[in-house]
């Protein structure tokens, strides 16, 4: 899953990142308004943490233009303001979630799950199933038949996003797009040798093959026809 961070206080903006990428997240990051504006509309983000007072334009102009584009990501406000008010206007403007500052990483992580996973298809009690293998949105527990199946974060992040999307085929742009940020210098394979990976783990010993390759196009996960 990939995260926008706009936050002008490099401090704070360095350990979310941090925190993030630690998390599995990949991430990018922003320090002002415009930039925010820029980054989004350059790619697709599974969601955005958008601080209100920025400079160039706060944080309230960037997520009123992101709706009147009808941009839906899921976006978390972080701010300094705790006024009720305040929390009112965000929502109103389209936020999804709020949060005042000082924050709990372990909370920001929970809501961030929580955003995210609204926007996920067909999820069932936080958990993303396709046939019998089901992934645990909270835990990241990742299960084929009963057995656990131990993952890097990488593919991780490449499971839980064509699951997301299954059924729906996704070019190798695509999906390098969601699992990797600006600062990503791989090869162009990169994308191949983790689908093999991820097929040993998930799909090798099984006769119900659920990651197929749609020639010229890309990948899907569904069940075998």
């Amino acid at each position: 899953m990939r995260i926008l961070v706009v936050e002008d206080e490099q401090n704070l903006r360095s350990l979310t990142v941090k925190r993030l990428e630690e998390e599995g997240y990949s991430v990018d990051a922003c320090e002002d308004g415009r930039e925010a504006l820029e980054y989004a509309s350059m790619t697709e983000y599974d969601a955005i943490i958008l601080d209100i007072l920025l400079p160039k334009l706060d944080g309230l102009q960037v997520l009123r233009t992101l709706r009147a584009k009808k941009d839906r990501t899921p976006v978390l406000l972080l701010t300094a303001r705790g006024a009720v008010e305040d929390k009112v206007e965000g929502l109103n403007s389209g936020a999804d979630d709020y949060m005042a500052k000082p924050f709990s990483y372990e909370e920001l992580l929970a809501r961030l799950r929580v955003m995210i996973r609204r926007q996920a298809v067909d999820v069932t009690e936080n958990r993303l199933e396709l046939a019998d293998l089901s992934l645990d949105l909270n835990t990241r527990e990742v299960r084929r038949g009963g057995k656990i199946i131990q993952l890097t974060q990488k593919e991780y992040a490449l499971l839980e996003y064509l699951m997301c999307n299954k059924g729906l085929v996704l070019s190798r742009e695509k999906i390098e797009q969601h699992i990797w940020n600006y600062d990503y210098e791989g090869g162009s394979n990169v994308i191949d040798v983790y689908i093999r990976c991820l097929r040993k783990k998930i799909d090798d010993g099984y006769p119900n093959k659920l990651i197929h390759t749609v020639r010229g196009m890309g990948y899907v996960m569904r069940e075998q026809a």
